[in-house]
C-alpha cells in the first residue's frame, strides 16, 4: 500500500472531475484524480455523451440521411453497419482518452486507479476489484465527481442482447428490426431517433403525454412530427407493469392491460448517482430522496471541505454544465474569486433533428404574465437548408412586446446546438429583437434564421406600437 498526501483529491475523471482538477492544478494545488475505470474519461467518454453523439453522426453519414431529400436512397442494413459504427466510435474514444491523459500530464495531475472509500473527511482509501488495499490518500479537500449510472430496477432482467440500458445498448452486434424504448426523456428520445434513422421500427413509451415535456411546447410538437416522419411511433400515458424476455424478444405488459414485444428494449427511465461503495456514511453525507448528493450554491456538501459536482448532484446533468460546476468548485476551494452557477445556459438535445434552447419557454412566459411576442423562421425559408437537404426545423425567438428585449431562443433543426450560442449571447447582454434585424449575417447560413425570425416578430408589433 502506498501512502499519498495532496491538497486535493478529485473522485472521477469525467467532464466535471477533469475541469476541477485542471483548474486547481493551475492555481498551484497538488492534485490527484481517482478513477475506478481502466482509463480516464468517465461515463461521458465510454458510455454517455461521446459514444451517443458519435453514434448519431455515424448513422447520419452511413445512411446518407440528408441525401434522401435529393434522391431516393435504398439503404440496406447489414453487418457492415455495426462494424463501421464501432470502428468510428473506437477511434473517437481513443482520441478523447489520449487528450485527457495529455491534459493531466501537462498540468502535473497524478491519475490513480481504484475504487474510492472514505475513511474520514480527510482520508480516502483505494482498493482494487478484489478489495486489496492499494493507496491511502490524505487531503485537505475532496471533490466528488463520480457521475451517474442508468437506473436499473431489480425487477428488470437486463442482459447484453435484448433488454438493455443506455450502456448495454452500445454492445449491440446487429441492428434490430424493431425496438421498444421505455422513457421519452433525453436519452430515450435520442437513441430512439438514431435507430429510427437506421430503419428500425421504434416505439417510445412514456407515462407523459408528450416526449421531452420540458421543451417549449411548440418545439416539442415540431419534434414529434419530425420523428413520426422518419417512422418513429410514440405511445403516451402508459406505464410498464412487467418486463421480461421471451426467447429472442423483449416483452412488456403495461398497467392498462396492453402489451408489446420487440427484438430489443431500451430501458431509459432515469439515472442515479454513482456513489455505491464510497462509504459516504463514514463522513456523514447522505443522498437525498432523488438519489443525489445535496450541495449548496458553491457545491459544498454538508462538510465544507468536501465538494460534489456533475451528475452526482442531479440536474441539469449536462457535460457542459458539469465542466463549469467543477471549475467553480475548484476556484472556491482555492479561495479565488468566483460566482454562483449561471442561471442561463444552453441545453442541447441530439435527437434527429437536434434541438437547442436557452432562456424562457413560451409556457413559462404565460405563467409569469409576460407581455411577449414571438418571431419564427422555418428552415424551409433558409437557403442553407435547401443546399444541405435539411428542410425540417425552426427558429423561435421570444421577446418582450414593449421593451423588445429577447427572453428566449429555441431552435430545432440541423446545427441547432451550434447556432444557439448566438441567442445565448443576445440574452446575456439584454439585446433587443432589432439587434438581429440591424446585423448582416453570412449567406447562406443557418444562423441567418435569427434575422428572419426577428423580422417576423418585429413586423407583428411595429404598427401596433408605432415603433
Amino acid at each position: 500500500m502506498e501512502e499519498v498526501s495532496v491538497d486535493l483529491v478529485v473522485i472521477g475523471s469525467g467532464p466535471a472531475g477533469q475541469k476541477a482538477a485542471i483548474q486547481a492544478a493551475k492555481l498551484g494545488k497538488k492534485v490527484v484524480v481517482v478513477e475506478r475505470l481502466p482509463d480516464p474519461g468517465g461515463s461521458c467518454l465510454f458510455s454517455g455523451t461521446i459514444p451517443s453523439k458519435t453514434l448519431r453522426e455515424a448513422i447520419l453519414d452511413i445512411t446518407r440521411f440528408y441525401d434522401r431529400n435529393f434522391c431516393p436512397i435504398d439503404y440496406q442494413i447489414g453487418e457492415m453497419t455495426i462494424t463501421s459504427i464501432n470502428s468510428r466510435l473506437n477511434k473517437v474514444i481513443d482520441e478523447e482518452k489520449n487528450m485527457v491523459y495529455r491534459q493531466f500530464k501537462k498540468n502535473n495531475i497524478r491519475l490513480i486507479f481504484g475504487s474510492a472509500h472514505f475513511e474520514n473527511p480527510r482520508m480516502l482509501i483505494l482498493v482494487d476489484a478484489d478489495y486489496r488495499l492499494l493507496y491511502q490518500i490524505k487531503s485537505e479537500f475532496f471533490i466528488i465527481a463520480s457521475g451517474s449510472n442508468p437506473r436499473n430496477p431489480l425487477n428488470v432482467p437486463f442482459d447484453d442482447e435484448v433488454i438493455l440500458d443506455s450502456t448495454r445498448l452500445l454492445k449491440l452486434t446487429k441492428v434490430p428490426k424493431n425496438m421498444i424504448v421505455l422513457g421519452g426523456g433525453i436519452i430515450g428520445s435520442e437513441y430512439a431517433s438514431f435507430f429510427s434513422a437506421l430503419g428500425t421500427e421504434v416505439t417510445i413509451i412514456d407515462k407523459k403525454e408528450h416526449i421531452l415535456p420540458m421543451l417549449d411546447g411548440e418545439i416539442g410538437i415540431q419534434l414529434q412530427t419530425a420523428l413520426t416522419d422518419i417512422g418513429l411511433r410514440f405511445l403516451g400515458r402508459k406505464e410498464p407493469e412487467e418486463i421480461c424476455r421471451k426467447g429472442d424478444k423483449a416483452y412488456v405488459k403495461f398497467t392498462d392491460g396492453s402489451n408489446l414485444e420487440g427484438e430489443a428494449l431500451l430501458y431509459a427511465l432515469g439515472r442515479v448517482a454513482n456513489v455505491d461503495g464510497m462509504h459516504l456514511e463514514n463522513i456523514g453525507i447522505q443522498i437525498n430522496e432523488k438519489g443525489y448528493i445535496p450541495v449548496n450554491a458553491l457545491f459544498q456538501t454538508i462538510i465544507p471541505t468536501i465538494y460534489a459536482v456533475g451528475d452526482v448532484i442531479g440536474g441539469p446533468s449536462l457535460a457542459s454544465t458539469s465542466m463549469e460546476q467543477g471549475r467553480l468548485a475548484a476556484l472556491h476551494l482555492c479561495k479565488e474569486e468566483t460566482h454562483h452557477f449561471p442561471s442561463l445556459y444552453p441545453i442541447g438535445i441530439y435527437t434527429i433533428p437536434e434541438i437547442s434552447s436557452c432562456g424562457y419557454t413560451e409556457e413559462e412566459l404565460q405563467r409569469l404574465g409576460f407581455h411577449y411576442e414571438v418571431g419564427r423562421a422555418y428552415y424551409y425559408e433558409i437557403a442553407r437548408s435547401h443546399i444541405v437537404g435539411s428542410n425540417t426545423g425552426m427558429f423561435k425567438i421570444l421577446f418582450h412586446a414593449e421593451t423588445l428585449e429577447i427572453l428566449g431562443v429555441h431552435v430545432i433543426g440541423r446545427s441547432a446546438t451550434e447556432v444557439i450560442h448566438i441567442g445565448l449571447l443576445a440574452i446575456s447582454f439584454h439585446a433587443k429583437i432589432n439587434y438581429f434585424i440591424d446585423q448582416v449575417f453570412n449567406y447562406p447560413t443557418f444562423a441567418e434564421g435569427y434575422r428572419v425570425a426577428a423580422l417576423n416578430g418585429f413586423n407583428k408589433i411595429k404598427n401596433k406600437y408605432k415603433i
